[in-house]
């Protein structure tokens, strides 16, 4: 019996050493020169239907047989197989089932109490992972997607698909974001990527993910997508077998359409698989990068994996491996690391998603038309960076696909994610294998977008190590090393900094999951290439397989590289049979130059973190104790008194909170003002302290409104003295005639408006006379009623509009106007001054709101005759003379603000 059982269990182990077997499909990849008619000819001798060419990959075609098996153990022969002997085939290739993995976690969910709705989606309240809601708990943002949403990017006009199961793309969710040339059924063979429905909702995957990415906002519906009105399509290539073609094709659909391609699966996270895309696969990601998105490179956007109970290591995964993919990993709402999390040095960033069973979920569409708080893994993290990138390429259409990894490096940050392994590399980043970068900041990303130039050209050096067989003795380190200079001798290989570093290897050995391996860079940071996974018993070791690190990101590139591998046997081997290192590649990846600082010209202002260097200069003084990464204000990276947000540039420090903002002391933060504050000590409207230019100080609850309340006049001792506001319009104005009691009329020599608001057009002035507030007079009625034209330079604006029939007469004008060009003349009478003087231009167009002169906006006089014109280009020649003048100040300036 003892003998029997030791027999079962020796049985056991030869089965988990064995390769699992290989599943050949009825499918052919074949590449032939000469264009789809020779392929056609070439299926029908040989007994083929043409499914056309592959993705995106040139003379690669997908050819099926009928009358083979669909699914066998071994490659048939038979007449088809001459195929292989024809003189026009380049190449053939049967295709392989390759199992692949969904990367969501099955659990059960909870639902957080909360009334908090900013969109009427009856799921918003959920989204924890966007807002805070919850005030029973430590409520946490630090994805910042409501601040870029505030600045008005919601990803239009940018293209996302899902690479998936397919997607539900009648659901109401998602129906008025689909996109139809997004989409391909890879499985189905035509363009309906609607999935399959069963019993157990098996193909509901996909649908989850695009929710995240592109559901409507505002539809009483569900959810609301990261980039809600970004398009979304899916290509359904899941639900079937996957074979190389199968990748292929759905990798190079419409790469010059599709700008962000979202896969949330791999190969088995079991923890003992090693796989990765095939020969076409591989080629299509290299035809994406180099021709997608007409040559600014498709982005490809990949979940990590789910192995972590099975101690697996998505170093193993050649997708998230790759250079071409943006590997996204996952953290709890605590910042933990989740239970199903895999560990990696080709991890880029980090976003939300579940965890334990007390932990919340995402919210999220699912099939059947229907919502779910319980999507899970990491999963959820791949289409939610595809969501932020979409904010991005909406900020900067321009930026390629370097570009979004480098701003993803550079805005990406620890905040409170726990791992033991932070460290900041030698160029200054911080970097965990748990979580790359950290966790994605939407609003740090559309800043940096915005204002980003393109990184220079990837340069590749590669140096092999010496071709000798040095062996891997058991409980000992092999260091092997290679001294690269960066191939500083070859101007279109050079790499001066870092941005992927590869290692390829061949290795021999016994069992595989005994294996740790490790790269030390010339700067002394360290990257888990391979960790040890306890269910990995095969025998087949590395076969020139690639593993990846963007740990040295920044750093440069010249000096010593140390390869360390550590084999520590487990009982389930022979320890006298020794692993061998057989030979090893270093590639590295990088720039010739500083990827934020071309040689010869300014420092950027991107606020990117710098190679250290003697020359750099001393931080700036209101830079924190972490210093800075540029010359000027905005590049600190913390602040020593308030640091301020501002919509163009960024965060910048400050040693003090200007107009329409005040100081939060505990969060070192400027924050906005209501509105109508000028000052103030709180952002609600009853903690202003004075208010904005046009509207009125009302001191009895502190706030700030258009006109004097009931009881109030416009107190003349506010202002200083008197105050007169001239405006001038041109002759030869287009309108459409009006009853006189629409408050104005046509006259042959221009235009006239009747009592109370005359503008004789042969003189072309018009007087406005107003006061600030004061509590109630015998003049009260005369005070509270008026409504200034434009505000001054001087003063406050104490009014919007003379009265009402103005207001509709200026409006009606300059809504139907193409253009109108109006001029300001301003004159300030002060008790014991001569008067001064300050001339203003004003020009309107056909805006949204064309009658509102905006603030912060410098103006100049144009003095016109009654009846004069000018052509847009003496208009433009006039204006950049006064900019001249203006710039040696030569000539006074006036400011609307």
């Amino acid at each position: 019996m003892c003998l029997l059982f030791i027999f079962i269990l020796s049985t056991l182990e030869i089965c988990q050493s064995l390769a699992p077997r290989n599943v050949y499909t009825n499918h052919w990849a074949v590449r032939i020169a000469g264009g789809q008619e020779e392929a056609n000819k070439l299926a029908a001798k040989y007994g083929y239907d043409n499914y056309g060419q592959i993705g995106s990959l040139e003379d690669h075609y997908h050819f099926h047989h009928s009358r083979v098996v669909r699914r066998a153990a071994f490659s048939t022969r038979g007449a088809h197989s001459f195929i292989h002997m024809d003189p026009k085939v380049d190449w053939v290739q049967q295709q392989l089932v390759k199992p692949r993995i969904k990367r969501y976690i099955k659990s059960y969910t909870r639902s957080p109490d909360s009334n908090f709705v900013h969109f009427n989606d009856p799921k918003w309240s959920n989204m924890w992972y966007i807002h805070c809601t919850d005030k029973n708990n430590r409520c946490r943002s630090e994805m910042n997607i409501l601040a870029a949403w505030q600045r008005g990017y919601t990803g239009k006009n940018v293209v996302v698909t899902i690479l998936d199961d397919g997607i539900e793309r009648n659901h109401p969710d998602l129906a008025q974001n689909y996109d139809q040339l997004a989409s391909y059924d890879v499985n189905g063979n035509d363009h309906d990527p609607t999935p399959r429905y069963d019993s157990s909702n098996e193909n509901k995957h996909g649908t989850r993910c695009a929710g995240e990415v592109a559901a409507v906002a505002n539809n009483s519906h569900c959810i609301v997508g990261i980039a809600y009105n970004a398009r979304i399509g899916g290509i359904r290539m899941l639900d079937g077998d996957v074979t190389d073609v199968v990748e292929a094709k759905s990798l190079g659909i419409r790469p010059d359409y599709i700008d962000i391609y979202s896969a949330s699966w791999g190969p088995d996270d079991d923890g003992k698989t090693v796989d990765g895309p095939g020969p076409l696969a591989k080629q299509a990601f290299e035809m994406g990068i180099k021709k997608g998105r007409k040559g600014l490179g498709s982005i490809f956007v990949w979940a990590s994996g789910n192995g972590g109970r099975q101690g697996d290591h998505c170093s193993c995964d050649g997708y998230t491996n790759s250079i071409y993919t943006i590997s996204i990993s996952s953290t709890t709402e605590n910042g933990n690391k989740p239970w199903y999390l895999e560990v990696c040095s080709s991890t880029l960033a980090t976003t939300y998603s579940s965890g334990e069973f007390y932990d919340r979920k995402i919210v999220t569409t699912d099939l059947r038309q229907r919502c779910t708080d319980g999507h899970t893994g990491t999963s959820v993290s791949a289409p939610m960076v595809a969501g932020v990138i979409a904010l991005a390429l909406e900020a900067n259409p321009l930026i390629g696909w370097r570009d979004v990894q480098h701003l993803l490096v550079k805005t990406s940050r620890p905040v409170h994610l726990k791992a033991n392994d932070w460290k900041t590399n030698a160029a200054g980043h911080r970097v965990s294998h748990l979580y790359g970068f950290g966790l994605v900041d939407a609003d740090g990303m559309v800043v940096e977008a915005k204002k980003w130039r393109n990184v220079p050209a990837q340069h590749t050096c590669s140096r092999m190590s010496e071709r000798r067989t040095r062996y891997i003795r058991p409980d000992q380190t092999l260091n092997s090393t290679i001294s690269s200079t960066g191939c500083a001798e070859r101007t279109d290989q050079h790499v001066g900094y870092l941005e992927h570093v590869v290692v390829r290897v061949l290795i021999a050995h016994p069992r595989r999951g005994d294996l740790e391996v490790n790269l030390i860079s010339p700067s002394g940071t360290r990257s888990q290439l391979l960790a040890k996974r306890l269910l990995d018993n095969s025998n087949e070791g590395f076969r020139n397989w690639e593993f990846m690190s963007v740990h040295c990101w920044g750093e440069k590139a010249v000096g010593q590289w140390t390869l360390e591998l550590i084999d520590s046997p487990s009982s389930l081997r022979n320890p006298e049979v020794l692993g061998k290192l057989k030979e090893w590649t270093l590639v590295l990846y990088g720039t010739s130059e500083h990827p934020y600082q071309t040689q010869g010209t300014q420092h950027s202002r991107s606020r990117m973190l710098e190679i250290p260097s003697p020359s750099l200069e001393a931080p700036r003084p209101e830079c924190g104790d972490q210093g800075c990464d540029g010359p000027d204000a905005d590049h600190c990276l913390n602040c020593i008194h308030y640091s301020l947000g501002n919509l163009k540039t960024g965060r910048t420090c400050v040693s003090h909170c200007p107009l329409g903002f005040y100081d939060d002391t505990g969060a070192r933060r400027c924050r906005r003002c209501h509105k109508g504050c000028e000052k103030c000590v709180g952002r609600t409207p009853t903690q202003c302290r004075s208010c904005r230019r046009g509207l009125y100080f009302n001191p009895l609850n502190a706030t700030c409104s258009e006109t004097c309340p009931a009881g109030y006049f416009t107190d003349d001792s506010k202002l200083g003295g008197l105050e007169f506001v001239q405006i001038y319009i041109s002759g030869f104005i287009p309108f459409q005639k009006k009853s006189k009691k629409e408050g104005f009329e046509k006259g042959t020599e221009g235009l006239n408006l009747r009592d109370p608001c005359k503008l004789n057009a042969s003189m072309g002035w018009y007087t406005v006379h107003y006061r600030p507030c004061s509590p109630h007079s015998k003049h009260s009625s005369y005070g509270y009623d008026h409504k200034a034209l434009f505000w001054s330079r001087h003063s406050k604006l104490q009014c919007a509009r003379i009265c009402e029939s103005c207001q509709e007469v200026v409006g009606h004008i300059v809504n139907r106007l193409f253009c109108v060009i109006g001029a300001v003349k301003a004159s300030f009478w002060q008790l014991n001054h001569a008067a001064k003087f300050c001339s203003c231009i004003v020009v309107l167009c056909s805006f949204e709101q064309p009658h509102h002169i905006f603030p912060d906006q410098h103006v100049f006089l144009l003095r016109l005759p009654v009846g004069f014109s000018l052509y847009p280009e003496q208009f433009f020649l006039l204006f950049l003379v006064y900019l001249t003048l203006a710039w040696f100040q030569e000539i006074p300036k006036c400011s609307t603000s």
